[in-house]
């Protein structure tokens, strides 16, 4: 059966089609079967040629509105696999989130996990040093997934990213960023309020807390305008804290209502992040959780290079020095949503 499949996935990848000249030389569009539904679903990738060894892998996530080829914070990230050697995978994951089969389903999910698969069968990767990336949307798929698949990351790096999909409708509704409440209800059928469970498997919170025990290192980051000059507040990366540490290290819901509110955290001497400064960090096991000066943005090259200094099985190296540079110019840090 492996044979087969082996075959199907080469026989998919010789004949995908050239990408978008956005994307690095080489990036092609290719397809491969998600194990979730047996379908045929697409995804950006990239290889090394000519591997002697197994290389990392980067899963790259797209955004709350973004497909497989959207581009913007995903080309630099191509260009680091490039540059540094590793294998690229931007799958679509059933693509815009206003769809049932998207926001975080469990296809959504299959399809994540079966384009890791995916790039095993297809190239030489390590796998000690898969890594998953996202902001936004891209952020909340990242949450999820080292919840839901934990036993396949090295590391994980979420960014501005949706964690309680009901909540987040309520943060929406009747304000200018209402068009995203009424994703949500697409996507559900209907207000979360009507859909609880559905919203809730959705939801990172849910499934972090369930899996609290297995994380593997989770690398979670805010701008500290986001929900004001960004649509996702940034008290929805302090409600995934919660749901990831015990209970002794929680925010209380005052603390994260005044945090938010007021945008001041208690004082810290913190080293900054890339070029912005870091207003609050804490850390606990294998999380960490950090609100920088910023808004709805990644910053590519420092999370990147934070990623590429984690091994599966291995304790969380926070602060280690750079490994390699990356040109990103300023457009490539939005989210894209």
């Amino acid at each position: 059966m492996k044979s087969n499949l082996l075959w199907v996935f080469s026989l998919v990848f010789l004949s995908s089609i050239a990408m978008s000249k956005d994307y690095p030389e080489g990036v092609k569009e290719v397809k491969y079967l998600s194990a979730a539904d047996n379908s045929e679903q697409p995804a950006l990738f990239w290889k090394p040629e000519n591997q002697s060894e197994p290389a990392p892998l980067l899963v790259a996530l797209h955004t709350w509105s973004g497909d497989f080829r959207q581009t913007g914070s995903q080309i630099p990230m191509a260009d680091w696999c490039q540059q540094m050697g590793w294998t690229f995978i931007h799958p679509n994951f059933r693509g815009k989130n206003w769809y049932p089969d998207a926001l975080g389903s469990d296809l959504a999910v299959g399809d994540i996990i079966s384009a890791v698969d995916f790039a095993k069968e297809t190239a030489m990767v390590d796998e000690k040093r898969i890594y998953c990336i996202g902001v936004s949307g891209g952020g909340h798929a990242s949450l999820l997934m080292a919840a839901r698949a934990p036993e396949i990351w090295a590391g994980v790096s979420a960014w501005c990213g949706i964690s309680d999909v009901a909540k987040w409708h309520q943060q929406c509704v009747d304000t200018r960023f209402s068009r995203y409440a009424e994703h949500i209800e697409k996507a559900l059928g209907g207000n979360p309020a009507n859909f609880t469970e559905d919203a809730m498997r959705r939801s990172p919170v849910y499934w972090l807390e369930k899996n609290r025990d297995k994380l593997p290192p989770l690398d979670i980051w805010h701008g500290i305008k986001d929900g004001r000059i960004g649509s996702v507040p940034f008290k929805q990366s302090l409600e995934a804290w919660n749901a990831a540490v015990p209970a002794d290290q929680q925010f209380p819901d005052a603390a994260i209502e005044k945090f938010y509110e007021t945008q001041a955290f208690p004082e810290a001497d913190l080293p900054d992040f890339g070029n912005r400064k870091v207003w609050f960090q804490k850390k606990s096991g294998n999380i960490r959780l950090s609100i920088f000066e910023g808004g709805h943005e990644i910053l590519q090259e420092p999370a990147l290079n934070w990623l590429a200094v984690q091994a599966k099985g291995a304790a969380p190296k926070w602060d280690a020095a750079p490994v390699a540079k990356l040109k990103v110019s300023p457009e490539d840090t939005e989210s894209g949503k």
